[in-house]
Formats: C-alpha cells, sequence, structure tokens
C-alpha cells in the first residue's frame, strides 16, 4: 500500500475550489498520464492513463466511484483497476483560511495485489508523490487560470 498526502495554500475562496473540483471532467485530464475518461453517472466513471513503474509500464484502465460530494469542502472517492490488479482511494478537501485563501489537500491511496504487488510497491510509492503532487498543483494552476479569466 501506497499513500501520499500533499496540501497547498491556494489564493482563491473556497467556492472558486468547489466550483472546479465538484465537476469530474474539470480534474480528470489533469491526471499525469491522461489517456481518456467516460463520465457513466454523477457519481461513477472510468479514466485511462499510462504510468511508468521503472521497468513496468502500464496503461491503467480505473473505475472511479464518488462516495461523497460534500459542498464545499470535499470530494471522496474509491478506486478500483479495470485491467490491473489495484485498489484505492482519494479526496480533495478544501478549508477556508481566509475569504480569498483555501487550504487545498490532495490525498490518494492505492494498494497493488496479484503477482507483482511486493515488486510494484516500491516504485509505487515514489510515482505515488509526484502523481498526487503534480495532479493537485495542475488543479490549482486550473483555478487559477479560470479566475483570472472571470476577473
Amino acid at each position: 500500500m501506497a499513500n501520499h498526502l500533499y496540501k497547498v495554500e491556494v489564493d482563491h475562496p473556497i467556492h472558486s475550489i468547489w466550483s472546479f473540483v465538484s465537476v469530474m471532467d474539470h480534474w480528470a485530464p489533469l491526471v499525469p498520464g491522461y489517456i481518456d475518461h467516460e463520465i457513466i453517472s454523477e457519481k461513477e466513471s472510468t479514466w485511462k492513463f499510462k504510468t511508468d513503474l521503472g521497468v513496468i509500464k502500464r496503461k491503467i484502465h480505473l473505475k472511479v466511484d464518488i462516495l461523497t460530494w460534500l459542498e464545499p469542502s470535499k470530494v471522496e472517492f474509491n478506486l478500483t483497476g479495470i485491467n490491473e490488479k489495484i485498489s484505492g482511494k482519494g479526496y480533495f478537501e478544501a478549508k477556508p483560511l481566509e475569504s480569498n485563501k483555501t487550504l487545498m489537500s490532495g490525498f490518494l491511496d492505492i494498494t497493488p495485489e496479484g503477482a507483482l504487488a511486493k515488486m510494484v510497491s516500491a516504485k509505487l510509492e515514489k510515482n505515488l508523490v509526484e502523481i498526487t503532487e503534480e495532479l493537485t498543483e495542475a488543479i490549482v494552476s486550473k483555478i487559477d487560470e479560470r479566475e483570472n479569466v472571470l476577473r
């Protein structure tokens, strides 16, 4: 099992964060290695992306199930491997610090299963740090772009 929590201060109010992360189409394409995603329902989607685990380069196909849409502060989700034996969970959480400043947290927890689990786990821990931080920073960057256009 590998997990990582990344926190960043964002110079926007919490409602700006929520208006972005409450729509999966906004942030699914920001996953590092993104290939494609499909929205099945308000709480269910599938995502495809490429990952590099050292000697193993894979296209990963995941089912993403939203557990909680807690406006304006939290989106929680479960991850289930479709083409690989992996499972996981994650969330985005926003906490207001000031009227125009928000603490945004991104968390991912991935558990590889099956024959390659032990070999993949060590590399996955390092990759998960990068993926979590890159995804969270990409979301912040897109929110910055959106807010600057709206001003």
